[in-house]
């Protein structure tokens, strides 16, 4: 429990990489996100090193029977290569093409493996903003039994009808059944943050997030780090569409032996040789023009996707800027509150010595300033979701 707190403030707190929380996923989940990393290594090893041919081996036998009473066996074994030398540039524009979608294949499993921790973070944030609510409603429903008490004195000595006990009851009831509903709300947390961590959600501690500059969001945006690498892809995979219909040089080899037919011997024939050449060729395509362009207008298309995803980011930040104020406004509230809710429970409790007010209005007042407090607690936490928000798209947060 200690090695992941300190995870947590290096995560939330100092510039060490938000992955270094990963130690909160399930054994399993971190498996699967090892998987999908060395699977996206390996195919990007494959694609990069396609444009290579392979080297052809071969091995025949054959029979004939072309002669009466005779056949006749003749053996070959062949290594051949057909290899693209020269592509007009193909072969360069492949393997970076290669190797940029590697990296933004990577930036994607990572963004889905941050996405996947903060799933785990928010549900603690919610787990324990739950219990709060617990509270606040348990101390609610005091209240409302005891103004179900007063009410009833009050019905039984003629001063109110029947309607306001109805209401005060309806009130409690209200808040029993919200409290149940917290409760199988809790159920399901827990049940889905089983899901993610084998972690007790009971023992682990929240970190403490801090709102960073809109120049660090978007400097350190893994998503506009993403689709930047996305747009280096699709202009690789224009170049490598136009160098295709321009000339391509090969080099083809062969190594041959083969068993000569004894029937036919003939002068200066080996069983081992070897024959080469080399061929230039170049397509004619009807749809090369209509291809050029359909590949032109993806990159373009991945270009302008960077510009949005800018502006995006921008209000994204801008978003989770106003949210804090609105949330900050209703802690200052929540504070004022207090100080009015302390200031009437001391008035109240001397009003109760002079026996001027019951016992029954201290414990109101009372409650109401602890409701007071709590409101507060479930703001900051609400302010540490709409954090986290941030903290889950940055490369590194400090």
């Amino acid at each position: 429990m200690k090695k992941l707190y300190i995870l947590c403030s290096l995560l939330f707190v100092s510039s060490l990489p938000a992955d270094e929380l990963s130690d909160i996923l399930s054994h399993n989940k971190e498996i699967l996100f090892d998987y999908q990393f060395q699977s996206n290594n390996a195919q990007s090893n494959i694609l990069e090193n396609s444009w290579i041919n392979p080297i052809m081996l071969q091995y025949r036998k054959n029979f004939s029977k072309q002669f009466t009473n005779r056949t006749i066996q003749t053996g070959s074994f062949t290594v051949g290569i057909d290899q693209p030398i020269f592509r007009s540039g193909g072969i360069y524009y492949a393997i970076k093409y290669a190797q940029v979608q590697r990296d933004a294949n990577t930036i994607d499993i990572k963004i889905k493996k941050r996405e996947t921790i903060a799933n785990a973070v928010k549900l603690l944030f919610e787990i324990k903003k739950a219990k709060l609510q617990k509270k606040k409603l348990a101390l609610l429903i005091k209240n409302d039994k005891i103004d179900i008490q007063q009410k009833k004195e009050s019905y039984n000595a003629e001063l109110i009808d029947s309607s306001f006990l109805d209401q005060a009851i309806l009130k409690k009831n209200q808040d029993e059944t919200k409290m149940l509903e917290i409760d199988a709300s809790l159920l399901e947390m827990k049940q889905k943050f089983a899901l993610l961590s084998d972690k007790n959600p009971e023992t682990l501690k929240l970190p403490k997030l801090k709102l960073f500059s809109a120049e660090h969001f978007k400097g350190e945006n893994l998503e506009l780090a993403r689709d930047k690498l996305r747009a280096k892809e699709k202009a690789y995979n224009s170049k490598i569409t136009w160098a295709k219909y321009l000339p391509t040089v090969s080099l083809q080899a062969r190594y041959t032996d083969e068993d000569l037919n004894p029937l036919f011997p003939l002068q200066g024939l080996q069983e081992k040789y070897f024959t080469y050449g080399i061929t230039i060729s170049m397509p004619l395509n009807i749809n090369m023009f209509s291809d050029i362009e359909s590949k032109k207008l993806e990159h373009l298309k991945a270009e302008t996707e960077v510009i949005e995803r800018r502006h995006t980011i921008d209000e994204e930040y801008k978003l989770v800027q106003n949210k804090l104020k609105i949330i900050n406004q209703k802690i200052g509230l929540s504070k004022k509150d207090v100080k009015l809710y302390s200031r009437l429970y001391r008035t109240t409790k001397n009003l109760v010595t002079a026996g001027e007010k019951t016992k029954y209005d201290a414990i109101l007042m009372r409650n109401s300033l602890e409701v007071r407090k709590l409101d507060q607690k479930i703001y900051a936490i609400d302010k540490q979701i709409e954090l986290l928000a941030l903290y889950t798209k940055v490369e590194n947060a400090i």
